[in-house]
């Protein structure tokens, strides 16, 4: 059962992530080039959340997506072969991740405040302030990221006489899971993203009774819809993958092989989806 799991796991990753990889590259480029040439969006601090969270989905596509590729194609995993890519692979890969997902929050609330019909609020609509509010959101991921380069080594089994790289302080290992995947990088972004994305919804719902500009009026109701589009993708393709991880953390479960086959399978498909998040153009 797990030798026909692992062969369909890996057709999956070849044939379902080269063109995730492939068309998200592509989109991410395509979204990055437009945010920066149009005068409107770069005025927009919406749209520079976006214009970021398209740059580092880039990265995320490279370090996670593409690695993952590599891997199944060849055979041959280079976090084996090389320790200084062991390390830089996870740390890159949970700094893309992180900042992403926080853009993607940080678009759904400027949304919200964008189109509330208290002007104070709208003030925290700035571009100064999103700039602010970015350059913490990257050095707080880096800095976040470090243990990864200080816990995961090469560590050769007794069993098997293999090497493989793997985090190997057990602390760093629980709080990984349990709170970066779970919550930090999972059902948190999701839960947030959500609650200000129908929020925002809601006011742009009111705002054809509103008395503002035509051209402010627009902007708004595109931004809104962009952000929505990132938001429902990041329902349908982050909550599979989160949830397989938690199934996963229960030993009750995975002892037994059979289950333990079936929820490989059930990762890895899942895996896709999380990186169609990263794919998906809004443009």
């Amino acid at each position: 059962m797990s030798t026909i799991s692992s062969f369909i796991g890996n057709q999956i990753i070849i044939y379902g992530g080269i063109p995730v990889f492939v068309a998200g590259v592509l989109g991410g480029l395509l979204n990055t080039l437009v945010f920066l040439s149009l005068q409107t969006f770069r005025q927009s601090s919406c749209a520079f959340y976006l214009t970021v969270m398209s740059i580092v989905d880039i990265g995320q596509l490279v370090f996670g997506c593409l690695s993952r590729i590599l891997i199944t194609l060849s055979s041959v995993d280079p976090t084996v072969t090389s320790l200084f890519y062991c390390k830089t692979r996870y740390y890159f890969n949970q700094v893309c991740n992180g900042t992403a997902l926080t853009c993607l929050c940080l678009a759904t609330i400027d949304q919200y405040f964008a189109t509330c019909t208290r002007p104070r609020w709208q003030q925290f609509c700035n571009i100064k302030l999103a700039r602010r509010l970015v350059i913490s959101n990257v050095i707080f991921w880096i800095l976040h990221g470090i243990p990864y380069i200080v816990f995961y080594n090469h560590v050769l089994s007794p069993t098997t006489k293999t090497i493989t790289c793997i985090d190997t302080n057990n602390i760093f290992d629980q709080y990984r899971i349990f709170f970066i995947v779970l919550v930090l990088t999972g059902y948190l972004p999701i839960a947030i993203a959500t609650l200000f994305g129908w929020m925002a919804y809601h006011n742009v719902q009111q705002i054809a009774y509103r008395t503002i500009p035509l051209v402010r009026r627009e902007l708004d109701k595109q931004l809104t819809v962009m952000v929505l589009v990132q938001v429902v993708i990041n329902i349908f393709t982050l909550l599979p993958y989160t949830t397989v991880i938690a199934l996963s953390t229960n030993t009750n479960i995975t002892m037994n092989p059979v289950i333990r086959a079936k929820l490989q399978l059930a990762g890895t498909v899942a895996l896709i989806m999380y990186y169609i998040f990263f794919a998906v153009s809004i443009i």
